[in-house]
């Protein structure tokens, strides 16, 4: 690990481990919503996004059945894809290992390594969050699913609050950078806040990623006559 790599293993590793802990409310909640202790860690294992999970959770728990809460969740998770389609070109994975890193592709790791000035060192941060996150959140779900009873209501603990609070040590730098990404990561930021009281979770996030059009509209250069055009004219 050298000086271009450390601060992205360094970030990836501090929102892996934070939003991590936030397992302990999915694993507490999924037990609440009727789950046993090993369907709450399968579902941690195998699906392992979290705004996905928390759907479909939320949907058995207010009495739906789970074919419906598992299209709500799989709607969800198809922003994953998009995310892949934008780091494909960046982790240069090849044959059996695209399945286990597309396993691992979610708001955090494409968050951090977006987040990189250079494509190693965006490699070695989405790996460094994929790690830890995927230890911390399934390790968490346990001990949440295990502790539900003592545990109580997450958010006395301030749980709920762990992800956004990552997230936005992650978009501070583009905030304060000016120019093009300050523009875009603002509109992003108002367009999160003002759809997340009106629809599920991880749609507003879905959303936010049209601010993506201001950056490139911003930066598309006129196009300019050839000079054999101009001799025309």
């Amino acid at each position: 690990m050298d000086s271009q790599t450390r601060p992205a293993v360094r970030d990836g590793l501090g929102v892996g481990l934070a939003v991590g802990l936030s397992g302990l409310a999915f694993g507490a909640a999924a037990v609440a919503a009727g789950l046993g202790v090993a369907q709450a860690c399968a579902l941690s294992v195998v699906a392992f996004t979290g705004a996905s999970q928390f759907a479909l959770i939320g949907v058995v728990a207010g009495g739906g059945n789970l074919i419906a809460g598992a299209l709500g969740a799989v709607l969800l998770g198809g922003r994953n894809a998009l995310y892949g389609l934008r780091l494909a070109p960046t982790l240069g994975v090849r044959g059996w290992r695209r399945l286990l890193t597309a396993h691992l592709v979610i708001d955090e790791t494409t968050a951090v390594a977006t987040a990189q000035p250079a494509p190693r060192s965006a490699r070695a941060g989405f790996w460094a969050t994929a790690i830890s996150l995927y230890l911390t959140w399934n390790l968490s779900t346990l001990f949440g699913a295990l502790g539900a009873a003592r545990l109580g209501n997450p958010e006395t603990y301030g749980l709920d609050v762990v992800g956004p609070a990552a997230f936005l040590a992650l978009l501070w730098p583009r905030l304060t950078s000016g120019g093009t990404e300050r523009i875009v990561a603002l509109l992003a930021m108002a367009i999160a806040v003002a759809t997340t009281p009106l629809l599920p979770p991880g749609v507003p996030i879905m959303l936010a990623a049209v601010a993506a059009l201001a950056g490139i509209v911003r930066r598309t250069p006129p196009v300019r006559p050839a000079p054999e055009e101009l001799s025309r004219v």
